[in-house]
């Protein structure tokens, strides 16, 4: 069980780094959700716009302004972390199979992939609440801040599922793209009229905007959007490291500790 965990933490270091290094991400979240949280709050209309919560079976009127803020956030981190998860599999699918034949566990890999992926969502989801915060007090921030996470979460899985089928990084991000733009511009009351249409509800961010824009204007919790985002996150996830153990299944495993002190040796430097 040490010798696991110290695998383990190798893993999630090399996780991490690999996150760290793609800086058109990090770059985009830092400049871009700022960016796109004051232009949606000072640009558009504050026509009070009608959202249906139907967990709770309430209807929300919010400002829309602040209704597009909201989802146009949460569209920003779920092509941000879709391209983040994709970038940092796709790159380390060699990588991986070398800390496998160097006789790392599946598992520790996969837990690792799966902890940098929650880790860079919390922070990546903090830090577009606290944007948000700096133009309206919404009813409650911690739950805001939890169906950011749940949408970073579940595009994150995305990216990790593209990644098992793609190779090419602009094929990638183009698909994030589209489905996140299918997906989040048909739950906008702005643009779409009839979007609590029962059909919305099967999209993959659904329970993501539900409990965002709970959290802006009322004063419950949405249980059932929580589980259900929590749900849609799980099963990409799964998904993705289904693709990550057939991709690695063919190589046996060595437990020498000549081995993995060689794979530390050939870490990639931060």
């Amino acid at each position: 069980m040490t010798r696991w965990w110290s695998c383990f933490r190798t893993a999630l270091r090399f996780a991490l780094i690999e996150q760290a290094r793609n800086r058109l991400a990090l770059l985009i979240v830092v400049l871009f959700v700022p960016l796109w949280a004051t232009l949606a709050f000072t640009v558009v209309a504050r026509t009070p716009l009608r959202f249906r919560i139907r967990s709770v079976g309430r209807t929300v009127v919010m400002d829309g302004n602040i209704v597009v803020q909201i989802n146009g956030a949460l569209q920003a981190l779920s092509l941000v972390i879709a391209f983040m998860m994709f970038v940092a599999t796709a790159r380390s699918a060699l990588f991986d199979q070398r800390l496998v034949r160097a006789g790392y566990p599946r598992s520790c890999l996969a837990l690792a992939k799966c902890t940098a992926l929650v880790l860079v969502s919390v922070l990546v989801a903090a830090y577009a609440t606290a944007w948000m915060r700096l133009f309206w007090r919404p009813e409650q921030p911690w739950l805001l801040a939890a169906g950011m996470f749940t949408g970073a979460l579940i595009y994150g899985g995305i990216g990790i599922v593209l990644a098992a089928v793609l190779r090419s990084e602009l094929a990638g991000m183009f698909l994030a793209i589209m489905i996140s733009s299918i997906d989040l511009v048909l739950q906008n009351p702005l643009v779409n009229p009839n979007a609590d249409s029962p059909v919305v509800r099967f999209l993959p961010a659904c329970a993501a905007v539900q409990t965002s824009v709970t959290a802006g204007g009322l004063q419950v919790v949405p249980t059932s959007c929580l589980l259900l985002g929590m749900g849609w996150a799980v099963g990409m996830t799964a998904l993705g490291m289904a693709a990550f153990a057939v991709r690695t299944r063919t190589h046996r495993p060595r437990t020498t500790q000549g081995n993995l002190a060689g794979v530390e040796q050939a870490a990639p430097v931060p």
